[in-house]
């Protein structure tokens, strides 16, 4: 019954996303633009260097990298937190905690059908582009295999830190502030605007202790990077796991707290 609930969340997720057809064909062309405006700008620095690779990358890394980077967050970056406070202030959020489901499931199986059409319709059409201007420079084997493993984790840990910044939302009744604080910390520490390959080595330290690279640098290394072992990919799906366990533990913990002291407008 619990997988039959999940799927019909799910169904109606797709459903939902395909009536907004040219909102998702808008993304597709925005990745576009975003692809000509990051060959432009790292061509430019790539010319000013006396060397073809700087940090181990090359041009061609660097702009798929980028590239995938931002489609991969167009997958993951479905507005959980702006929804669950739009619902504590509308009080909407009274109506999903009777529903004969676990909240945090209800809410990421509401939301999983958008990932899968964005997955579909925004991720492979880039995918394919990407690989033929740059003349097949993603290898295509056993990578892919790791890759989707390494995707769903990463979607799991988004979806967890989203979810902890929307339960905030109980005590602020606001999370516009502290919502872009963490997009903004998301994105820079997870190598998502800039490889962490051209980190400092200080900072390149730190977010390897940090999850933000198990979202975007783990799973983009997985797929762009032609040398990794068997071993080292399973190892870095295996670092995807722990922080997928830190996070369900730390957002259950903390909803279970917070619920106690609910107050919801309009309802």
């Amino acid at each position: 019954m619990k997988l039959r609930r999940c799927l019909s969340l799910i169904r109606i997720g797709i459903m939902e996303n395909l009536q907004w057809r040219l909102s998702i064909i808008i993304t597709f062309l925005g990745n576009i633009v975003y692809l000509v405006i990051i060959y432009s700008l790292w061509n430019a620095i790539y010319a000013s260097s006396p060397a073809d690779t700087v940090n181990g990358m090359t041009f061609t890394d660097t702009m798929v990298y980028l590239v995938l980077a931002m489609t991969i967050f167009n997958i993951l970056n479905l507005y959980i937190v702006w929804e669950m406070g739009r619902d504590i202030q509308s009080g909407q959020m009274i109506i999903n905690l009777i529903r004969p489901m676990e909240f945090r499931s209800y809410m990421f199986f509401s939301s999983l059908g958008g990932n899968i059409v964005h997955f579909f319709m925004v991720f492979i059409p880039t995918f394919i582009i990407v690989n033929i201007i740059t003349g097949g420079a993603i290898p295509i084997g056993l990578n892919l295999v790791f890759f989707l493993p390494a995707l769903i984790f990463a979607l799991i840990i988004y979806y967890f830190i989203d979810f902890l910044i929307g339960t905030v939302c109980l005590y602020t009744e606001s999370t516009w502030g502290i919502n872009i604080a963490k997009e903004v910390t998301v994105l820079l520490l997870s190598g998502a605007m800039i490889p962490i390959a051209f980190f400092p080595d200080g900072l390149k330290t730190v977010a390897a202790y940090l999850p933000f690279q198990a979202i975007y640098n783990v799973p983009l290394r997985i797929l762009t990077e032609r040398d990794l072992s068997v071993q080292e990919r399973f190892f870095m799906l295996g670092v995807q796991l722990i922080w997928v366990a830190v996070f369900y533990i730390a957002s259950g913990l903390f909803w279970k707290k917070s619920i106690k002291v609910i107050t919801v407008n309009g309802g």
